[in-house]
């Protein structure tokens, strides 16, 4: 383990479970202190469709994961939906580890539907979670960035947010991933924007999403059968490479965890940082649109 991210500290927002975990053990492994944080210390409820679902994960299994692994983790709960819960949330996480040179924006929340189907709330809720909580997060903690003088926010973003592939294919035409889409889209967009607004305070913005699909407990659901998925290794692995480099080399851009690592030639190491994964090429049916840098921006 090369210890990049030794003395520095972390938040990673989503992280009981799924791509959450898998980043906040990754930074781990390479010497941050991470602040794990979920809506309780228990597994989730949510509500899809109108049905409550328990979903495995836990922010006490999490911590467990680190410290077994030779890392130092903190649970800090807190309901990002939950107006005074998420105000508290960055002041709590600076408490506890004293504080923030990495946040990192996964939380989320998806339940698809086509637009002629879908509910307002469904539509405010992945608004919220995508959109208005990175604001708040990255507004909050800019001013502790810019205190330190350095800093790293970085957002998880997806492949839907680019252009769909024509002729359309089938899965565009009934997933119902519309809005979620487009609060992806709005991300990335948020994220340059902000980037521009505080390089000269050596802040980097940065946006990873999945070249295809992680198969986590949260997006089993939604993911159609049979759908070829990726190891959340790689995008860990990719989030690491975002919260390294001054922002002055690196800032604005949007990575995708398959093909960064594959052109950029970048080794993608295990979530306790001990052994190198294989390389993994992009398969070829991923969207288009991807550079094949795996950069945007």
């Amino acid at each position: 383990m090369t210890q990049r991210l030794a003395g520095r500290t972390a938040l990673v927002t989503g992280s009981s479970r799924g791509i959450g975990r898998a980043i906040a053990q990754r930074l781990a492994a390479e010497g941050a202190t991470v602040v794990v944080t979920a809506r309780s210390m228990a597994p989730s409820r949510s509500i899809r469709d109108g049905r409550e679902l328990v979903i495995e994960g836990s922010l006490e299994e999490t911590v467990q994961l680190i410290e077994q692994a030779g890392g130092r983790a903190v649970a800090v709960a807190a309901d990002l939906e939950d107006p005074l819960q998420r105000s508290k949330l960055v002041e709590d996480a600076v408490e506890a580890v004293g504080g923030i040179d990495i946040l990192v924006n996964n939380a989320g929340f998806a339940d698809y539907s086509v637009i002629a189907e879908m509910d307002e709330s469904t539509f405010d809720r992945t608004l919220e979670h995508y959109l208005k909580v990175p604001f708040l997060l990255s507004q909050a903690v800019i001013p502790r960035m810019r205190e330190a003088g350095a800093g790293w926010i970085v957002n998880i973003g997806s492949s839907t947010a680019l252009r769909p592939i024509r002729p359309f294919r089938e899965y565009n035409k009934t997933s119902g991933d519309v809005i979620y889409a487009s609060a992806k889209a709005a991300l990335h967009r948020f994220t340059e924007g902000l980037a521009a607004e505080v390089v000269d305070d050596n802040i980097a913005v940065n946006v990873v999403g999945p070249s295809t699909a992680i198969m986590t407990p949260g997006a089993a659901a939604l993911l159609p059968e049979g759908y070829e998925t990726e190891p959340p290794e790689y995008l860990a692995q990719t989030v690491l490479e975002m919260c390294t480099l001054p922002a002055a080399e690196r800032t604005g851009r949007i990575a995708f965890s398959l093909h960064f690592p594959w052109s950029q030639q970048v080794p993608v190491m295990s979530l306790d940082g001990r052994s190198e994964l294989p390389r993994r090429e992009p398969p070829a049916w991923t969207n288009p649109n991807i550079a094949a840098d795996g950069l945007k921006g």
